[in-house]
C-alpha cells in the first residue's frame, strides 16, 4: 500500500486532460509505442469525434517501483457527477490549467470539489509551448485565487512532453498512500458497465481486504449477492489478475445478468466475512432536464427499454420511466443533467443499440400547488394543469458562475438579463471577469450555452448548481397542426414570452412540415386562446391545362370539383410530421 498512489486529473473542458494522460501512459511505458494513439483513454467513438471526455477512465501505471492508479475525468459541467465519483476513489488530484486561457468556471468548481474531499491538489500549468501562453500571469492568478505557492506550480506542455516527468515525481512525492481500513473487506463501486459474457462489471476502489477470483460477494445497499467471475486492472484495457488488494483500483466481473442489482456508489464486501458498515457512497443525483424518447417503430419499444437499462449502468445520472404520446406512441420520459448529456445519451442509444429515436423538446421539473392545496411535481408538458386549476407554480433556480474576458462583459450581462438572470457579484482576475448569478434553469436548457459561446467568441465558460425554487407565471403552450393538438410539441413557457415563442415555433414548423394537397393550419395556443398562426398552402394542380377555349362554365365546373376534393381531403387527410419538426423545437 505504501507504494500505491491513487490520483485523478481535473480541468476545465479543452485544457488538455486526455493529452496529459497520454503522456503519462507513454512515460511509464504502460502501453507499447506501436499501440499508442491520441486520446487513448477516450474509448467511445462519440468522445473522439466531439473531442471531449464523457466517461471517467481508470488506468494503472508503474513508475520507479510505484503503482500509480490514474482516473481521467470529463471537463463539461453536465458530467460533473463523473468527477465527484472519481474523487471518492483517490487521495490526490492534478489541477490542470491552460496557460493561454487561465482559470475557468470548471477550474473553480473542480478545485472546491477536490478540497471538500480533502485531497492533495497538485497545480499544473499546461500548453506553455503555445505562442499565446502567459504562464507567469496565470501562475500568479492560481496563487492569488487558491493560495498555491508559485514554486509548487509545475509548468508543462502535454503535447510535446516537456516537464511531464516532474508531474510523475510530484504524484509520487506529494500524494499520500492509501490508509489502512479497519472496517473489514470493502470496495466502493465508482462505475460499471455490462458485458454479455461476464455480466455486470463493476469498477471498484478497494478500501479494505482482498477480493479474489471465485469469492462470494455481497452488495450492502441493494442486498444482492454474486460471485467474482474475474478480477483485474485497467491497463488501460482490462487485464485479468488473481486478486485485488487493499488500496488498489480495478474491476470485478460479478456474473450478474440483472443490471438493476449493481448500483454505482454501493459497497461490495465478501459474503463469508462481511464488513460492518457501508462506505459513504454518493449523494443521489437529481436529473435537471427531462425529455421523451420514442422509437420510430413501435415494436422497438422493448429494445429501447433494454438499451436504457444497460446504459444506466454506465451512466448513473440517467433516469427514465415509461410514457405514452398520442402522436408518437409508447416511449420513455428520461431525466438528464443537461442538454449535452441529453444529446450524448440519444446518440449513444442510436449508435450502440441501432435504434432510431424521436425526442420531444426538453423541459425542467416544476412544483405546482393546485387550488385544493395539493402539491405535485411535473416535468411533462402534456400533464401540466390549466391556469384555473393552479394556485402557485415554482420553477428550479440555479446559482451559476460565468468566467469571461472583460471585453465581452456587456454582451454577457445583456444575455443574462434577457434570460431572467440576476447578477449577484462580479470579480476580476487579471483581464478576466467572474460573474456570480442566479437564473431559472428553464432558460439554460434551451440554447443558453450556445448563445454564450457565440457572443463571447468562445471565450466564456459556464458552471452551475441547483440553488432552490422560485414562483413563476408559467403556462402550457399547445401546438395545433390542422387543428389537432400534437402533444409531443407542447411546451411549458413563461406567460410573458408565450407570444414570442409561439410565433417562432409556428414559423419554424411552416418551413419544415411538407406541403400536402390541402391547406394545413399551424397554431400556437395557450388555454384555448390562439397566440400565433401560420398556414402551409396546398399544392395546386392545374386542372384547366387540358382545356383550350370553350365555354366558361366548363372551367368553373372543374374548379368547383377541385375545391370540393380539397375540402374532403382536408377533413380526412392526415399530416405526417417529420422528425426534423421535433428537433427544431429544441433549438427555439
Amino acid at each position: 500500500m505504501e507504494n500505491t498512489r491513487n490520483f485523478c486529473i481535473l480541468a476545465h473542458i479543452d485544457h488538455g486532460k486526455s493529452t496529459l494522460a497520454d503522456r503519462l501512459i507513454e512515460k511509464t511505458g504502460t502501453v507499447k509505442p506501436e499501440k499508442m494513439r491520441g486520446q487513448l483513454l477516450d474509448q467511445m467513438d462519440i468522445e473522439r469525434e466531439r473531442g471531449i471526455t464523457i466517461k471517467l477512465a481508470p488506468v494503472r501505471m508503474e513508475y520507479q517501483g510505484y503503482i500509480l492508479n490514474l482516473i481521467d475525468t470529463p471537463g463539461h459541467v453536465d458530467f460533473t457527477y463523473e468527477v465527484s465519483r472519481s474523487l471518492a476513489a483517490v487521495e490526490g488530484a492534478i489541477l490542470l490549467v491552460d496557460a493561454t486561457q487561465g482559470i475557468q468556471a470548471q477550474t473553480l468548481s473542480n478545485y472546491y470539489l477536490a478540497e471538500k474531499q480533502s485531497l492533495k491538489i497538485i497545480p499544473v500549468l499546461n500548453k506553455i509551448d503555445l505562442p499565446a501562453a502567459e504562464p507567469d500571469r496565470v501562475a500568479a492568478n492560481l496563487s492569488s485565487t487558491f493560495g498555491f505557492l508559485l514554486e509548487t506550480i509545475i509548468r508543462i506542455s502535454a503535447k510535446t512532453g516537456e516537464n511531464v516527468e516532474k508531474v510523475l515525481q510530484a504524484v509520487v512525492n506529494q500524494v499520500p498512500a492509501p490508509h489502512q481500513d479497519d472496517k473489514g473487506p470493502r470496495a466502493l463501486i465508482f462505475d460499471s458497465h455490462y458485458d454479455s459474457f461476464k455480466g455486470v462489471i463493476a469498477s471498484v476502489r478497494v478500501f479494505g481486504g482482498q477480493f479474489k477470483k471465485g469469492a462470494k460477494v455481497k452488495f450492502l445497499a441493494s442486498g444482492s449477492s454474486g460471485e467474482i467471475v474475474e478480477a483485474g486492472i485497467f491497463s488501460p484495457e482490462m487485464v485479468s489478475i488473481e486478486s485485488l488488494v487493499e488500496g488498489s483500483i480495478g474491476y470485478i466481473a460479478t456474473g450478474l445478468k440483472d443490471a438493476s442489482q449493481v448500483r454505482v456508489g454501493d459497497t461490495l464486501t465478501l459474503a463469508g466475512n462481511p464488513a460492518t458498515e457501508a462506505l459513504p457512497g454518493y449523494r443521489d443525483i437529481k436529473p435537471l432536464v427531462f425529455a421523451g424518447f420514442y422509437p420510430t417503430e413501435n415494436d422497438k419499444f422493448p429494445a429501447l427499454k433494454d438499451a436504457l437499462e444497460k446504459l444506466r449502468l454506465n451512466d448513473a445520472a440517467l433516469s427514465f420511466e415509461a410514457d405514452t404520446s398520442t402522436a408518437l406512441g409508447f416511449g420513455f420520459r428520461c431525466g438528464f443533467l443537461g442538454l449535452l448529456h441529453f444529446e450524448v445519451v440519444q446518440e449513444r442509444i442510436e449508435r450502440e443499440y441501432g435504434l432510431d429515436l424521436i425526442a420531444s423538446s426538453p423541459t425542467v421539473r416544476y412544483k405546482v400547488t393546485l387550488t385544493d392545496g395539493k402539491e405535485i411535481e411535473i416535468s411533462n408538458p402534456t400533464k401540466f394543469p390549466s391556469s384555473a386549476e393552479t394556485r402557485l407554480i415554482k420553477e428550479p433556480i440555479i446559482s451559476a458562475t460565468i468566467v469571461t474576458r472583460e471585453t465581452y462583459l456587456g454582451a454577457v450581462l445583456e444575455l443574462v438579463n434577457y434570460r431572467r438572470g440576476k447578477v449577484a457579484e462580479t470579480n476580476y482576475i487579471a483581464s478576466q471577469v467572474v460573474i456570480k448569478l442566479t437564473m431559472p434553469l428553464a432558460e439554460v436548457v434551451s440554447d443558453f450555452y450556445d448563445k454564450l459561446k457565440s457572443i463571447s467568441s468562445g471565450y466564456a465558460s459556464f458552471d452551475y448548481d441547483l440553488a432552490g425554487w422560485e414562483s413563476v407565471e408559467a403556462v402550457k403552450m399547445e401546438i395545433l397542426v390542422a387543428k389537432e393538438p400534437v402533444d409531443a410539441l407542447s411546451q411549458i413557457v413563461t406567460r410573458k414570452k408565450a407570444d414570442e415563442i409561439g410565433k417562432k415555433l409556428v414559423e419554424k414548423l411552416k418551413e419544415i412540415i411538407p406541403r400536402q394537397n390541402f391547406e394545413i393550419s399551424l397554431q400556437a395556443a395557450v388555454g384555448g386562446k390562439i397566440l400565433a398562426r401560420a398556414d402551409i398552402p396546398a399544392f395546386r394542380k392545374d386542372v384547366l391545362a387540358k382545356l383550350y377555349g370553350g365555354d366558361r362554365t366548363r372551367k368553373d365546373k372543374l374548379l368547383e370539383k377541385q375545391k370540393k376534393g380539397k375540402k374532403r381531403m382536408k377533413s380526412v387527410g392526415r399530416v405526417e410530421i417529420p422528425q426534423e419538426a421535433f428537433l427544431s423545437v429544441l433549438k427555439i
